[in-house]
Order: structure tokens, then sequence, then C-alpha cells
């Protein structure tokens, strides 16, 4: 007997069924709570892993869709908004919002976010992995297909400064 995965994964799982999506859910005992740990579990670049980042900008959560090597620019979310400011959601904020814990948000199904912002780089590679609800579950996916089920809006989102991965916060 197949052990059913968490309710989490299942609602991901779900989703791309119903959207009749091309991708696959794929589960890591080794884990993959930070970007680092995904490239490490899948063998792939980490400019291949997909950070889903919630940000509460003007009292709203915003997700970003951000590549493993590189870090998010709040600065730059707020003004594609139009807001004054943006900052790191809580991880109470962040699973209130997503229904997905810290460190295994999924950028799919999101009925509390209205706004998903992609940087548009990732749209180079040919497969990414994003969350799927859990720290052992990941979604391979196109980039395209990945921005048309998040109704991501394609951009600039992230910060010039170079990606530090001794520094786990942003995962």
């Amino acid at each position: 007997m197949v052990a059913a995965w968490p309710e989490p994964v299942e609602r991901v799982s779900s989703f791309l069924r119903d959207s009749g999506a091309e991708a696959r859910i794929q589960q890591f005992s080794e884990g993959t709570p930070t970007a680092v740990a995904a490239a490490a579990a899948v063998g792939c670049g980490l400019d291949q892993i997909v950070k889903s980042l919630v940000l509460v900008c003007a009292d709203q959560p915003v997700v970003v869709l951000v590549p493993g090597d590189r870090r998010g620019d709040p600065a730059k979310v707020a003004r594609a908004l139009g807001a004054e400011s943006a900052r790191i959601a809580s991880a109470e904020e962040v699973e209130s919002a997503t229904g997905f814990g810290p460190g295994a948000v999924a950028p799919f199904p999101l009925p509390k976010i209205d706004t998903v912002l992609m940087e548009r780089a990732l749209l180079q590679h040919s497969l990414v992995w994003v969350g799927a609800g859990s720290s052992q579950h990941m979604v391979g996916i196109a980039p395209v297909e990945l921005g048309r089920l998040a109704r991501a809006k394609p951009m600039d989102v992230v910060t010039d400064r170079p990606y530090d991965s001794s520094r786990q916060k942003e995962s």
C-alpha cells in the first residue's frame, strides 16, 4: 500500500491534475527545506530551485518566485506594486496567507494571494523545481507552465547583491 501524501501536498497534486499541468511531484527523503538542500536532493543547479517568498506589501500578502541562487528585493517588489515598502512575512503570516508552512510554500494553489511576481531569469531554464507543500516534496515544472499556473507576472524582483548560501534565512 502506498502511503498518502500530507494534505498540503495532496492539495498541490489535485491542483496540478485539475489544471492539466505538465508537472511531476517528487518526494525526497533527505528533505528540501532550503534552496541549497533542494538543489542537492534534486541534483540540479541552485538557479533551478524556485523559492516562493511571501512578502507583505501595503498590508497585502504577495508571493515572489525567486531563483535559489538569488535574493528577493523587497524594494523592487514595493516599487512594482506602487507601495511604499514591502517586508518578509512572519511565519504566521506565511501560513495564514498561503496555507503552507515556511520552507514548504508551493506557488499554487493560493486562493488568498492576488499577486504573484516571478523573476524573469527563471524563464531561461527548461525545468525548474518548486515547493509542493512539504519540506520533502517538490514539483518539477517548465517555467512557462509555472508562470501560467501561478498567474505570475515576470519581472526583475531580485537584488543585485550576491547570494550568500551560508545565510539560510530566505529559503
